[in-house]
């Protein structure tokens, strides 16, 4: 493993649709000690036919050592690292001819965090962002200002509250944050729910998904 880049070789799984011929793509990010087969499953009941899926794995099964509510500098270089792979996800996808506007990025737990951050420092219009309990990086009340647009792209910030890990304070944050970039940001608050992803949230991010036109509603695989 690289020390200044330790996800570099790690593998990316794919699923679902062949890239060579799928009309959307979904960018699949595992939490911490979970794996990029883990959070397939979870993609597979978002995905249409034709959609494809890609689930980079983190290095120890993990994308930055310590919380993210600490200084970004204590979780580098595990975390751009973490979002150069991302970029190369995307990149594969482009290079496929699915533009950003059709690819979709999906976290859970720490995967989500990493999803939000990687929004944040690589804005541009993308098909959806779903951040399964997560937020963006960063000590509590740090600014978080980011430059650059997400021109509309939807995002769903799905929380239980309390949460172990994710305070709901910071997911407000993070839904006023890409509100500012020009995101249309919808806010879920379950209260209660354990650190989890809940068969209504997975209705609720098919709902965003669809609406956006990332896959199609006669497409969709069945509820698990």
């Amino acid at each position: 493993m690289s020390q200044s880049d330790p996800h570099r070789d790690e593998p990316i799984l794919y699923d679902g649709r062949d890239l060579a011929s799928a009309q959307s793509a979904f960018i699949m990010l595992h939490g911490r000690g979970g794996s990029a087969s883990d959070i397939l499953s979870v993609g597979r009941h978002l995905a249409s036919e034709q959609t494809a899926l890609l689930a980079p794995q983190a290095a120890e099964d993990s994308w930055y050592p310590y919380s993210f509510l600490v200084p970004l500098t204590q979780n580098q270089p595990w975390l751009n690292s973490a979002m150069r792979r991302i970029a190369e996800c995307v990149a594969q996808c482009v290079k496929a001819n699915i533009p950003s506007e059709r690819v979709a990025i999906i976290g859970f737990s720490q995967g989500a965090c990493l999803a939000t951050a990687f929004a944040a420092f690589n804005p541009t219009r993308y098909g959806g962002l779903i951040a399964f309990t997560g937020a963006l990086p960063g000590p509590l009340g740090t600014s978080l200002d980011y430059p650059g647009e997400l021109r509309g792209t939807p995002i769903l910030l799905s929380s239980g509250d309390p949460d172990p890990h994710v305070p709901w304070q910071r997911v407000e944050e993070t839904e006023k944050a890409f509100t500012r970039m020009g995101a249309i940001v919808q806010a879920t608050r379950h209260k209660g729910r354990p650190h989890t992803i809940l068969s209504s949230e997975l209705l609720a991010a098919k709902q965003l998904l669809t609406t956006s036109s990332v896959i199609s509603g006669s497409a969709m695989r069945a509820n698990p």
